[in-house]
């Protein structure tokens, strides 16, 4: 319970905190003076100022719509009445359940989470979150794009998205005729989830974008970058982590962060266990695939809903362009982090758990279902 109540300030539970404090920690604090509160002090007033807040809602009328996360975390989406990404306008909020997640397995859409990893990483990253949707019941999967984790292709080779998205992509073509899978893309695996929506989207069943590139038709994954990094051009004129696998006469082929850096962007809030894993196990990142502009249509990639789970302590892609990309490109439903950084998947796996099993549960609105009744029954028509 402790990182729950650590959300309120201290200023915010100042006056219910006082009462308490002469009521009820009175003598304990005469006892030995007008010294600092011991931390069970400080958590007991935590509480109490939380259920004096509780109590002063309830009794305005109020319900308890906006709940605290016990792992620290916040968010906000559209009810499964509302999905339309074409109607967007501004999405109302809502915060995580603090109780465990429930999951009815038979309600669901699919159970298959197929797991997309970001720039440098691999199927590696994902451990801790496998084991948490395994025990829920659900069915992940996390792959290894092409130069990525265990896969032996030469991060120098890759020319294309296509090229480094291919494992994804062969593995959705491999999927039996009515199966449909929940994408989760991380970081600039965003970009290979958005070119899986427009080559597969009959094959996607919900795409999530974990602090993602969800970039816009005409742009490329870089671009999301470029308030924080520079533009492209001058990127690749001066930036000194760019890798020349070619030689340096040709253009650049990778790019790499030193350890220091890679510590500081992506893992401000991980575990030193997590930092230790990533920092021998990361590789080089291929260059043309993040440089890449996207060619995204509405009739493919416009077909499947999408959410977006923003992390608040990110320092790799900030709040800021977290908000300006969902604001930009909406999509169906916002989560948010609270205390997360660019690697939630170590840092707040609680959680990101939480928020992908409230996600699978979402159902699809009765517009979209009565669609897809209506194709199936088209198709059946037709080969009678």
């Amino acid at each position: 319970m402790g990182n729950a109540f650590r959300c309120m300030s201290r200023k915010e539970h100042r006056g219910g905190a006082a009462v308490s404090r002469s009521k009820r920690m009175g003598s304990a604090r005469s006892a030995r003076g007008a010294g600092k509160l011991t931390p069970a002090e400080e958590e007991l007033l935590h509480r109490q100022a939380l259920a004096m807040a509780i109590h002063q809602h309830l009794d305005a009328g109020g319900s308890m719509s906006r709940r605290i996360d016990a792992g620290g975390s916040m968010s906000r989406r559209i009810g499964p009445g509302s999905t339309s990404s074409r109607r967007r306008g501004d999405l109302p909020e809502s915060v995580t359940n603090a109780k465990a997640a429930q999951i009815v397995l038979e309600n669901l859409e699919t159970k298959k989470i197929v797991l997309v990893h970001g720039e440098g990483f691999g199927a590696w990253c994902w451990y801790k979150t496998i084991s948490l949707l395994e025990e829920a019941g659900l069915d992940p999967v996390a792959l290894d794009l092409t130069g990525s984790g265990i896969d032996n292709a030469d991060t120098n080779s890759i020319a294309t998205l296509a090229d480094y998205s291919k494992p994804l992509i062969d593995y959705l073509n491999k999927l039996p005729e009515n199966e449909k899978v929940i994408l989760v893309g991380h970081s600039c695996g965003g970009a290979s989830v958005s070119y899986a929506l427009e080559q597969c989207p009959q094959k996607i069943s919900k795409a999530v974008f974990l602090t993602a590139t969800m970039v816009k038709d005409g742009q490329r994954p870089f671009d999301v970058f470029s308030e924080e990094l520079a533009s492209a051009d001058v990127f690749l004129q001066e930036s000194q982590f760019l890798l020349y696998g070619n030689g340096k006469d040709k253009p650049p082929t990778g790019l790499m962060f030193d350890k220091q850096q890679i510590k500081g962007l992506y893992f401000n809030q991980s575990p030193s266990k997590d930092t230790a894993l990533a920092a021998v196990s990361m590789r080089p990142i291929p260059l043309a695939p993040i440089m890449e502009k996207l060619s995204l249509s509405p009739e493919n990639y416009g077909t499947v809903r999408r959410y977006f789970i923003q992390t608040l302590d990110d320092r790799m892609l900030s709040p800021d362009v977290q908000e300006k990309l969902v604001r930009e490109n909406p999509p169906d439903g916002i989560f948010k982090i609270k205390g997360g950084d660019h690697c939630p998947f170590f840092s707040k796996p609680q959680s990101l758990n939480k928020i992908l099993l409230e996600i699978a549960q979402i159902q699809a609105p009765a517009t979209l279902l009565l669609g897809k009744a209506e194709a199936e029954e088209e198709n059946t028509e037709k080969s009678s």
